[in-house]
């Protein structure tokens, strides 16, 4: 039996998923896996049964996602489930930043009253005109999951499109339409384009990567968009520029202090993922994920462990080993094997960064004793026998 803890509310769709052998618990202390959205993990750290984490959504900025690494604790994110969510707010905000939707439907609600409303508003509109968005230019940085649905809708939306990634996937370029333009730095996307929206992950290499330097490059009318993360664009900066006239709008997805209620700032309170759609489809990707992992040891969509899938076991047991990426690892590893009796029917071995990954299916049980040996080889994080 599996016990499972969620922080947050999580989709009844998704929690369904899990089949007879999960059972939720009320404390984390019991819990071998735990469902998560916005609540901070930081602080909790004295979870010995805990073996995964599960991010229903794609950042990970909530939970120590290293330390959890080095207990062997597997956390997983639901990259693209809300892609499509985000994809249509970004949209929405382009159409806001354009025309004075906002400004327009202010207006109506003060003038409720008159009798007159539809002779004055004749006279009044002229004061929310705005432009087409069709013939514009868009620039996309960043061209995962969300950042590809952009660009795609972009094109048929008829603007100009333009993409900077330079870790562009083999997936996402397959789904990313011939008719993006590709480019070679936010630079360029800056001095370009009239829209400009960021959907890369908050890294020190990323943070306030729309700043100063790269405002000053932008066009006096453009329309910056922030729906990834905060932190990616230097508030002060954005509104000193808005003050001076430097750009149009700055529409983002997370109000602060420094930006809310600013002459030119188009904000929303965190509403990217936040559809009933989304909702479900982050629930049932996180649950899947951590079925698998504990059930079978596959992990899929892991931001601290390598993917690794080797189907369903064949064989009388499997072992899975969560190590520091060191040299001499699975030369150990079979060594102990070996020393123990036990023959390896097959074996996989993953890296990501700093750790890796490894799954032996063998032709007998693995006794305690076994498991103690490789526990004990430095650099190994943890075991799991996978009956």
């Amino acid at each position: 039996m599996f016990h499972y803890k969620c922080l947050n509310n999580i989709s009844k769709k998704g929690l369904s998923k899990f089949g007879k052998d999960f059972q939720e618990v009320n404390d984390i202390v019991d819990a071998d896996a735990v469902l998560v959205r916005s609540a901070s993990m930081h602080d909790m750290q004295d979870m010995p049964h805990l073996l995964a984490v599960a991010r229903a959504g794609a950042g990970v900025n909530n939970i120590p996602v290293r330390e959890y690494a080095e207990k062997g604790i597997v956390v997983f994110n639901t990259p693209g489930a809300n892609a499509n969510a985000v994809k249509e707010l970004v949209i929405a905000g382009m159409l806001l930043a354009s025309r004075d939707i906002i400004g327009g439907n202010e207006w109506v609600e003060e003038n409720q009253t008159d009798d007159n409303i539809t002779k004055d508003m004749e006279k009044a509109k002229k004061a929310f005109a705005g432009t087409e968005i069709a013939g514009k230019k868009l620039g996309v940085i960043g061209l995962g999951a969300i950042g590809v649905l952009v660009a795609n809708v972009g094109i048929s939306l008829g603007l100009d499109v333009y993409g900077y990634d330079p870790y562009l996937s083999l997936k996402n370029a397959w789904n990313l339409s011939q008719r993006v333009k590709h480019v070679n730095s936010v630079d360029e996307i800056a001095s370009r384009c009239d829209f400009i929206t960021v959907h890369v992950p908050l890294l020190d290499s990323t943070r306030n990567m729309i700043n100063a330097e790269s405002i000053r490059r932008m066009k006096r009318n453009a329309v910056i968009m922030n729906f990834a993360r905060n932190g990616l664009v230097d508030e002060d900066a954005v509104v000193k520029a808005l003050a001076d006239g430097m750009i149009k709008h700055y529409v983002t997805d997370f109000p602060t202090p420094k930006c809310a209620g600013q002459k030119g700032v188009i904000a929303f309170p965190h509403l990217g993922a936040s559809t009933a759609e989304s909702e479900e489809n982050c629930a049932v990707m996180a649950v899947e994920q951590v079925q698998e992992y504990l059930e079978h040891g596959n992990i899929s969509n892991s931001v601290n462990f390598p993917n690794t899938d080797v189907g369903i076991c064949k064989t009388l047991g499997r072992i899975g080993i969560l190590h520091r990426n060191i040299p001499n690892m699975l030369t150990q590893f079979t060594g102990a094997f070996a020393r123990n009796g036990i023959n390896i029917t097959e074996m996989s071995n993953k890296t990501k960064g700093d750790y890796s990954y490894a799954i032996f299916d063998i032709e007998s049980e693995i006794d305690e004793e076994a498991v103690h040996t490789i526990e004990k080889i430095d650099g190994v994080l943890k075991v799991r026998v996978i009956r």
